[in-house]
């Protein structure tokens, strides 16, 4: 699932040649703001048929924290 997590974030975001980890933190190593990470947050909606609540949004700081969140919800 990770890896699959990390190639939405590159073509969501245009991220080309960006080393992407579960440690990776969207605001400060990728420097994601509010619109991107909405977006982001559809796509992964849609790739993974679950919902992410808006108030959810601020404990997925991180590429791991999402994957683990996913895979909680798929649970």
């Amino acid at each position: 699932m990770l890896e699959r997590v990390k190639e939405i974030i590159e073509e969501k975001l245009g991220l080309d040649g960006v080393e992407i980890k579960a440690e990776t933190s969207f605001k400060d190593d990728l420097g994601v703001d509010s619109l991107d990470l909405f977006e982001l947050v559809m796509a992964l909606e849609d790739e993974f048929g679950t919902e992410i609540p808006s108030e959810d949004l601020e404990q997925l700081t991180t590429v791991g924290a999402v994957v683990e969140y996913i895979e909680n919800k798929k649970n």
